[in-house]
């Protein structure tokens, strides 16, 4: 039995990647996966994120060798380990003094909604309500706490029993108007009851590529200090380098009291999700708060491995002038869509095009794929969404958005030429 039919035998219905892109990959390296017939294609979908820096990299993998090899514990609950402690240390000195945050970090487990549920949970410990305030478009996870703070239908349905204690109100749209819907309804007048946290996605992966701007996050941080939330940034896709820098929120004036990572925080990705919590609200007792795997000391090793990249001088230059590269190449792609349909949407690596016509991200997905570049759609099917390899070199993307070019001009051509 092929590895295909034995999955689309034996796998859940559930499964929805596979149906997208439906081939054996057999290996990966770098901003590639090949698949068991030696096809090469880019990958532009990079583990929804948790491939930040591409497939296999080789100085996290030589880490992740050498570890297993020393014979070091691979799972430890919260014992105080060698490899966590050196994680701790490292993420400390590179990420978190240098951004003068006075942060202690909680391993919730290997998920990112993990991570998420785990914030939710403190602020409401600490202040002591209930209600959380998210928004619309906004993805958090898929169990229950943290399903509550999503916009997605299909997933709130399959939830299968009411989600409560979340309020979701209007992200950005650019206008005044979101800003002072919130600020009513956090009022008395609102008729909402007063928030444990407002939880806010810099950039919204899977509601669009919807990049809010800077006065309305500062905003939104304002209007939780005001009424006595806490502000928490979820930073599970849009950080670890994603928008160009560590965290999205560099270079504003956000002070997160919280921040939930996950995702491309391995580096390699394995399972990994933490929450950072100002120091004065960690009022979690001891055990109030588990799971089994959230030692995972593999994630550990690796994840202390990825953040060498943020010391390279010339790894921090490569993903800007790459963030410039992409950006420059989705204007040009907009404006040669016909009747100005297209515009970028996101923001530096967490980039993509926005189309008018219904059906068209879906349509270029499919053509693209046919020319071995992966791409997912989001924001309902409105949006083809990018995320190279922060590093995919400036040739291999010029190549690629040659590619997505040529996808996009297709419809010109005959039918069979193109195979969609």
């Amino acid at each position: 039995m092929s590895e295909k039919t034995a999955c689309q035998r034996y796998e859940s219905q559930v499964r929805s990647y596979c149906r997208e892109f439906p081939v054996v990959f057999q290996r990966a390296g770098g901003p590639y996966m090949w698949d068991v017939a030696g096809r090469r294609y880019v990958d532009l979908l990079c583990g929804a994120g948790a491939l930040n820096y591409g497939h296999n990299d080789p100085h996290i993998s030589a880490a992740l060798r050498d570890y297993l090899l020393s014979g070091g514990p691979v799972t430890s609950l919260d014992l105080y380990t060698v490899a966590k402690s050196r994680f701790v240390d490292r993420f400390v000195d590179v990420v978190l003094r240098p951004r003068g945050m006075d942060h202690v970090v909680q391993f919730p487990g290997p998920a990112g909604t993990l991570a998420v549920e785990a914030a939710i949970k403190l602020a409401r410990k600490v202040t002591g309500r209930t209600n959380v305030v998210a928004f619309s478009g906004g993805f958090h996870g898929a169990s229950l706490g943290s399903l509550a703070l999503s916009s997605s239908p299909l997933l709130r349905r399959a939830a299968g029993t009411p989600l409560g204690a979340a309020t979701i109100l209007p992200y950005d749209d650019g206008s005044p108007a979101a800003l002072e819907v919130l600020e009513r309804m956090l009022q008395d007048r609102g008729g909402i009851d007063p928030p444990a946290a407002l939880v806010v996605e810099t950039v919204q992966g899977e509601g669009g590529l919807n990049a809010a701007s800077a006065a309305w996050l500062s905003g939104v941080q304002r209007l939780a200090r005001e009424s006595g939330a806490l502000f928490v940034v979820d930073d599970i896709q849009a950080g670890c380098g994603r928008t160009g820098s560590f965290f999205s929120f560099d270079g504003s004036d956000l002070r997160p009291d919280v921040v939930c990572l996950s995702k491309s925080l391995s580096g390699l990705g394995l399972p990994m999700a933490m929450v950072l919590i100002r120091r004065q609200l960690d009022a979690w007792q001891p055990g109030e708060h588990n799971g089994t795997f959230r030692g995972n000391n593999l994630a550990f090793v690796t994840a202390e491995a990825a953040l060498d990249h943020w010391t390279d001088s010339g790894f921090l230059a490569h993903v800007d002038r790459l963030g410039a590269e992409v950006g420059g190449s989705l204007r040009e792609l907009a404006d040669a869509e016909p009747d100005g349909g297209a515009r970028v949407a996101g923001r530096g690596l967490m980039s993509g095009l926005r189309f008018d016509r219904p059906g068209r991200a879906d349509q270029l997905k499919r053509r693209l794929f046919a020319r071995g570049v992966i791409a997912e759609t989001s924001g309902g099917g409105q949006v083809l969404k990018f995320f190279p390899a922060l590093t995919m070199t400036v040739a291999q993307w010029r190549e690629t958005a040659d590619l997505v070019g040529d996808a996009m001009t297709a419809r010109r051509r005959p039918a069979a030429v193109l195979g969609a």
